[in-house]
């Protein structure tokens, strides 16, 4: 017996009308209440249904536009970190270079001190640190003051009149990068 000796049997064919009325008597039907929303908003005022849907693409719109301020601003905020850092980062790295300036400096005697190379010397090392001084950076290094440990870093310590502790003397300057601290002074405390 092959498939085609089965006997299948055949769909009843119902017209539509005959399908919709019987479904009807069989079961509740669930198109009333959607006829009934239909016929509720066909009788209601265009003009309100128009304005409803004017008010919800308003409101779209709005939460829209807030979203991306919010974006464009939390960009800003993120642009301006890195900036930041990366000033800081540079910062750091010509620290170096200042700690060499100030050594050649100390080390210049009083006849060499006029040449032209210790002019040249000195007036490079003053510009460096007024241009660093104008975009924020600070230099700790006064003696005779409370010993912070935020700020310094003590290496010495000497015999004092048993008061609070305070610098003797900076070993090393430290600085600030915008009320940050990037590198503590390196000092010597007394007390």
């Amino acid at each position: 017996m092959s498939f085609s000796d089965e006997a299948v049997p055949a769909e009843e064919v119902t017209p539509e009308s005959e399908r919709v009325a019987g479904a009807g008597a069989c079961a509740p039907s669930t198109e009333e209440p959607a006829e009934a929303e239909v016929i509720e908003e066909a009788e209601r005022d265009p003009l309100v249904v128009l304005a409803g849907e004017r008010d919800e693409y308003l409101r779209a719109l709005q939460r829209t536009q807030a979203d991306f301020e919010n974006y464009r601003k939390r960009i800003a905020r993120l642009q301006e970190e890195q900036s930041a850092r990366a000033a800081s980062a540079l910062v750091m790295k010509l620290l170096p270079v200042i700690d060499t300036l100030d050594l050649a400096q100390a080390h210049q005697s009083e006849a060499s001190a006029q040449s032209d190379d210790a002019v040249a010397l000195t007036a490079a090392r003053s510009l460096l640190l007024d241009v660093l001084s104008k975009e924020g950076l600070e230099r700790v290094d006064q003696a005779a003051v409370p010993f912070d440990p935020s700020m310094h870093d003590a290496v010495a310590r000497t015999e004092g009149d048993g008061g609070e502790e305070v610098i003797d003397q900076i070993l090393r300057s430290g600085y600030r990068w915008r009320g940050q601290v990037l590198r503590p002074a390196m000092v010597s405390v007394r007390g």
